[in-house]
């Protein structure tokens, strides 16, 4: 068995004004990535290039150890998809798309998905349309947890949801996740989740991979480092990736707080958040700001 549930190497695709810029990362089966980034970042185009919804300028996509291009209905077969807009006509009900995923997926199971609904109290017979936004995505996740799926790939599926409703579905995906050949890919912005349920982090900006690894280490290591601006002027620009700068002194964030700590250790430097070293990283070109 193959043992990454994906692999990218060196994806391009170049648009008028934005480039996916030789995109590379792993996520090993059994495991959560989380997949951060702010919009326009290149989140959903690296998907799109996974699904063959877009022909890539060049790289190499692996899925569940195939290529995605010489396998692509075989890969397919083995992976789910769950968007942000639930993609199914607003008058389908259950039993229509388990009829109709009957004839397009070889393991479709008509138990697990009603079983499903009925665990989401969806009704089974009511029309898409009729549903709230947290009720349609669990019927998303209904539907791509039905048919045996080795991979889930989540397109920021839980972006405007509740907080009932988000914790309901980081259940459902450890539970998927207890079988250890089974793997999500979860693209999100909200990084409180991903700081639950994730293994492993990748955060993309402007087309290019900045970080990359298990998200344990990374939040480790990273650490924010809280002075006065006289002390700020005197610090080694090397040592933090970029620093806000306010009234009342300066949050800068460091790669290595140990080392940090070291060469300074009158200053206070604490833990951070996937959330501030994303912001921090997407802030790096100005290096400081307010």
């Amino acid at each position: 068995m193959d043992e990454y549930a994906i692999e990218i190497k060196n994806v391009t695709k170049k648009y008028d004004g934005f480039t996916l810029d030789n995109v590379s990362f792993s996520v090993p089966r059994g495991s959560i990535m989380g997949f951060i980034g702010q919009n326009g970042a290149g989140k959903t185009t690296t998907i799109k290039a996974m699904l063959n919804v877009i022909k890539t300028d060049g790289g190499s996509i692996n899925l569940l150890g195939k290529n995605w291009l010489a396998h692509e209905r075989e890969v397919k077969e083995d992976i789910a998809v769950v968007f942000d807009e639930i993609p199914f006509h607003d008058n389908f009900t259950g039993v229509a798309i388990s009829r109709m995923f009957k004839g397009i997926y070889a393991n479709w199971s008509e138990e697990t998905f009603f079983n499903y609904l009925e665990r989401f109290q969806v009704p089974r017979k009511k029309k898409i349309g009729k549903l709230s936004k947290g009720m349609k995505m669990k019927f998303q996740i209904a539907t791509a947890l039905s048919h045996g799926a080795k991979l889930l790939i989540m397109d920021e599926a839980t972006t405007g949801l509740d907080p009932i409703v988000r914790s309901e579905m980081l259940d459902v995906f450890r539970e998927y996740l207890q079988d250890d050949q089974n793997s999500i890919l979860m693209s999100s912005h909200i990084t409180s989740d991903l700081e639950k349920i994730a293994d492993s982090v990748t955060f993309i900006d402007k087309g290019k991979i900045l970080l990359s690894g298990n998200k344990d280490e990374i939040l480790e290591y990273h650490g924010m480092l809280r002075c006065a601006k006289e002390q700020f002027q005197e610090l080694d620009k090397e040592l933090y990736v970029s620093a806000r700068v306010s009234d009342f002194g300066v949050d800068a964030l460091v790669k290595d707080r140990y080392d940090a700590k070291r060469n300074n250790p009158d200053l206070l430097i604490e833990k951070t958040t996937l959330e501030e070293i994303m912001l921090f990283y997407v802030n790096r070109e100005k290096k400081e700001w307010s």
